[in-house]
């Protein structure tokens, strides 16, 4: 017969596919302190010993690392993702940003499809929740909290679709765009004009995913992207016409 002995599970395994667990799931981030050695041993309900072993085992995995003094941490897993040589590439090519934004347009309509259909009544409400901040750091002068919540907004709605594969990835490109690596969001924000646009465009892409209907859900997301894919060349337009504006005015200068 095809059977096998059943060997009991030892507790450190159990804490071990926990932390993994959470870690796949996007609950537990990157960078993200683990509670103490004591805190967890009495959250998890198990020994101090089998939360160290545990530990251990997750820190060979290079999925934990602890810091002198400071604890332990979630690894930067998504670091990896692309190689440094490659960032400095997209850095410096402009094709590279129409081409991520493309590829933002495709796989976030495809979340915003999926959010709409499959989020939980929790998710809806984390989604609305951080459009709600959204909304009052639109008021402010400074745009960098709208411009924070604006990728946490898309994040959540990834996060939302529950699929692990595209919510590992798509937080490593928001991790080079947070960095400037595509784009600087901060330019993004600067015109009041561009900014109430902007939060109009989420507006109509919470109020379709709170709703769930996935096809407006998917093509209000995909109208943002071409709004933003738009407004970009309209900057670079005129960057360009304003380089060679200067050097107009300084040939004219030295006439």
């Amino acid at each position: 017969m095809p059977f096998e002995k059943i060997n009991p599970e030892k507790l450190s395994q159990s804490v071990v596919r926990q932390i993994e667990l959470l870690i796949l799931r996007g609950v537990l981030h990157p960078g993200e302190r683990l509670p103490s050695e004591r805190e967890l041993s009495e959250q998890l309900g198990v020994s101090r010993p089998s939360v160290r072993e545990a530990i251990s085992e997750l820190q060979d995995k290079g999925l934990l690392t602890s810091r002198a003094n400071a604890g332990v941490y979630v690894a930067d897993v998504l670091g990896s993702a692309f190689s440094d040589a490659l960032i400095k590439l997209f850095a410096t090519h402009d094709e590279a940003v129409f081409d991520y934004i493309s590829f933002r347009r495709d796989m976030e309509g495809l979340a915003a499809q999926r959010a709409a259909e499959y989020a939980s009544d929790t998710d809806l409400k984390v989604i609305a929740t951080i459009f709600d901040k959204m909304e009052q750091a639109h008021s402010k002068r400074n745009p960098t909290d709208e411009a924070r919540l604006d990728a946490e907004f898309h994040l959540s709605i990834i996060e939302a679709s529950h699929n692990v594969v595209m919510l590992h990835m798509m937080r490593s490109m928001f991790e080079l765009l947070r960095e400037g690596v595509f784009y600087n969001r901060q330019i993004m924000f600067r015109q009041r004009t561009t900014r109430t646009m902007l939060l109009h465009q989420h507006r109509e892409i919470n109020d379709a995913i709170q709703a769930r209907d996935p096809v407006k859900a998917r093509q209000a997301v995909e109208a943002h992207l071409d709004y933003v894919e738009e407004a970009l060349r309209g900057q670079q337009k005129a960057e360009h016409n304003e380089k060679i504006a200067r050097q107009r005015f300084e040939h004219e200068q030295r006439r």
